[in-house]
């Protein structure tokens, strides 16, 4: 049989099969992925293959269909070893909250970084327009301004007041989407705006969604009316740029890439060299001044991560 996972706790997997019924999966023996080190070998949004136990209700996998690409970030714990967040996108909206948590520049860059390397379209959705002074407006208008300017779709809603929902409804139709962003900037809200009904679902799943978690925890997919399905992943607090080469880390800043062509070295770092077209670029204001330091705090890898 073959089917869809929706959710994972880290030794049984919840899959959704092609006759629509759910089964209760685990893995085969040593199941590791080539190439990569992750603490999840299989992760939500993956296709696979199962085969059913006696019981008709549970299932063993044992084949992983290739993967289109995914999100994936370095464990909590464990800095050698990398978790992948959902597999198989469509896009990965990061909630942004200018307050309350405040998510910085450098964090919203990191993801979008993570995003460009592994081939996942990326939106950005600023919550809790409600809570807006007119100053907060103003640096919402700045931060749009930068990442719209290089390609980057920005929204603006209200998960709590119910502000834009429709649109955003409108956006991920018939899409596998990921929903990311810090602990406290309104996933819950936004995805019980969605999907009101969710909260009854969760409430029912959630003894069983506890069963083989230590520190890791695990995202959830969810059906959408309308077609398509939402990635719930926990908050994320820190998140580590993982597996990019510093040679190649400009390609995953669509302007700096951009830019990059007009260097006078093809091996150009963009850091002090002379003829660098990225510098002279950030120094007439065509490349934001936050965005050149996010590549150059991932590039020296000293950044502080929050």
């Amino acid at each position: 049989m073959q089917g869809l996972v929706i959710k994972s706790t880290g030794s049984w997997y919840s899959v959704l099969a092609d006759d629509a019924k759910r089964y209760d999966c685990r893995i085969v023996g040593k199941f590791r992925m080539k190439g990569i080190q992750t603490t999840n070998p299989i992760a939500v949004g993956d296709r696979v293959k199962f085969d059913l136990e006696r019981d008709g209700i549970t299932g063993m996998i044992n084949e992983l269909f290739p993967r289109k690409n995914y999100i994936i970030r370095k464990s909590i714990n464990l800095s050698k070893q990398a978790q992948i967040l959902a597999a198989n996108l469509d896009m990965a909206i990061l909630l942004v909250t200018l307050a309350s948590p405040r998510t910085s520049l450098g964090f919203i860059d990191r993801f979008l970084v993570t995003a460009e390397a592994y081939d996942v379209p990326a939106v950005l959705v600023f919550n809790k327009l409600d809570l807006f002074s007119k100053e907060g407006l103003e640096i919402l208008q700045d931060f749009k301004e930068i990442y719209q300017t290089i390609g980057y779709p920005c929204y603006e809603v209200s998960a709590l007041k119910g502000i834009n929902i429709p649109i955003i409804q409108d956006l991920i139709k018939d899409k596998i989407t990921l929903i990311s962003g810090h602990s406290g900037v309104g996933k819950s809200s936004l995805i019980n705006a969605i999907l009101p009904d969710r909260e009854l679902r969760t409430g029912e799943v959630s003894d069983w969604s506890d069963k083989g978690q230590h520190t890791t925890t695990f995202a959830e997919m969810y059906e959408l009316p309308q077609g398509g399905f939402i990635v719930d992943t926990p908050g994320i607090r820190e998140l580590g740029v993982i597996d990019i080469e510093k040679e190649e880390l400009s390609h995953f800043f669509p302007e700096i890439f951009k830019t990059s062509h007009n260097c006078r070295f093809n091996n150009c770092r963009h850091i002090n060299e002379p003829g660098c077209a990225v510098l002279e670029a950030v120094n007439n204001d065509q490349i934001a001044v936050s965005r050149y330091e996010s590549y150059l705090s991932i590039y020296h890898n000293n950044d502080t991560r929050h």
